[in-house]
């Protein structure tokens, strides 16, 4: 499955609008046409098409081995691909080596010089560029400032704590005013609550700047709270592009579902697919759904709901869709509560809600028809 390209032009308003609260972006837009890049047999990247507004984030999202991390190193230059076209405000840099990209770039493990300070390794890339030593004074410090550790200035890397030297990673990668920022991975490293932090930091300093990021991630919290838009991968090829939103609310396929968040996925055949959609489960229970994309009666589809979308009732109550069941686990998150609902389905549903319910507990199961997306069948096991 090949995604059509999106260039991204429907979201120049909005971030034309961002543009005048923020420094004007040091581009105006990377195009990136049938990126292909194999090893050996594996084709790791096929057809990557995408356009980049400046002063967006994207991020490339997908699991281990979806091919987000080697289109970053193909636009970094530490990769050649094997067929393609990168433009950088119409003119290719595909024979542009690394170095003269002017691309930052952040990794997962820091790659920080540990003999060096904190200034030295922030004002490496200025050194390597023979500036005059009071400008990169200058500019280390403005930078050191921006991150938040201008006091930690004489400190080694080995002193800092992992949130800090990411900090110190990102205080690199921009001092030397780079034209692309790339980031790959860079918060896996890092505890939960420091992650939340760094999130915060990496958005502040984006629009700070003025810069065009693109992050390279496999977590979908990560890639909903950080980004304008989400280039979701699977198999070295975009499965979907969109806002936020639009890939959480409306995905393109069960694969996009399940990895953004939509943990129930039943199989089912359609019985009609006329003005109303209708399936049934291999256990033969009946629903109604929401079509995603073509459905023929007699065709074998998937439903797939998300647990904030399931609403649970007193048993007794009726409605579409609904079904009597039972609590067969309870796990408190803090901010709600979510549940393993077992009914007549193939599938224990689960359920995230703020009532209080036990285990044991005697329930009306509902799946609003609305918010029950029925896809074309997937391999199960290519769905992550």
């Amino acid at each position: 499955m090949h995604a059509q390209a999106l260039t991204g032009e429907q979201h120049a308003a909005t971030i034309g609008a961002a543009k005048t609260e923020r420094p004007t972006p040091r581009i105006e837009r990377l195009r990136i046409r049938s990126l292909t890049k194999r090893f050996g047999e594996l084709a790791a990247l096929r057809d990557f098409d995408l356009d980049v507004l400046g002063g967006e984030f994207i991020s490339l999202l997908g699991p281990s081995g979806c091919g987000k991390t080697t289109a970053l190193n193909c636009l970094a230059g530490l990769l050649e691909p094997d067929g393609g076209e990168i433009e950088l405000d119409g003119t290719s840099v595909m024979r542009t080596p690394p170095e003269r990209r002017r691309f930052g770039m952040v990794f997962q493990n820091y790659a920080l010089f540990p003999h060096l300070t904190v200034g030295r390794n922030v004002a490496f890339g200025l050194e390597m560029q023979s500036l005059p030593k009071a400008r990169i004074r200058d500019r280390v410090d403005q930078v050191l400032g921006l991150v938040r550790l201008r006091d930690q200035r004489d400190k080694y890397p080995a002193q800092l704590s992992g949130g800090q030297q990411q900090r110190i990673a990102i205080a690199r990668a921009i001092v030397t005013e780079p034209r692309l920022m790339l980031m790959d991975e860079p918060l896996s490293n890092l505890d939960a609550k420091l992650r939340l932090e760094m999130r915060t930091e990496i958005r502040r300093i984006h629009q700070a700047l003025g810069l065009t990021t693109i992050y390279v991630t496999h977590d979908q919290e990560e890639a909903l709270s950080l980004s304008d838009r989400i280039v979701l991968m699977r198999h070295g090829l975009i499965q979907q592009v969109g806002t936020p939103r639009e890939v959480y609310m409306e995905p393109a396929s069960a694969y996009a579902a399940n990895f953004l968040g939509s943990r129930n996925l039943l199989s089912v055949r359609v019985t009609k697919a006329a003005d109303d959609l209708h399936v049934e489960t291999r256990s033969g229970i009946a629903l109604s759904g929401t079509p995603r994309g073509p459905l023929a009666p007699g065709d074998e589809a998937i439903a797939s709901i998300r647990p904030e979308d399931v609403t649970l009732l007193a048993l007794g109550e009726d409605g579409a869709n609904t079904l009597p069941g039972v609590v067969e686990t309870v796990e408190f998150l803090g901010r709600g509560t979510e549940l393993s609902v077992r009914s007549g389905l193939d599938e224990g549903i689960i359920a995230r809600t703020d009532d209080v319910w036990s285990q044991g507990d005697a329930v009306a199961l509902q799946l609003p028809p609305e918010r029950l997306l029925v896809f074309p069948a997937e391999d199960p096991g290519e769905i992550v």
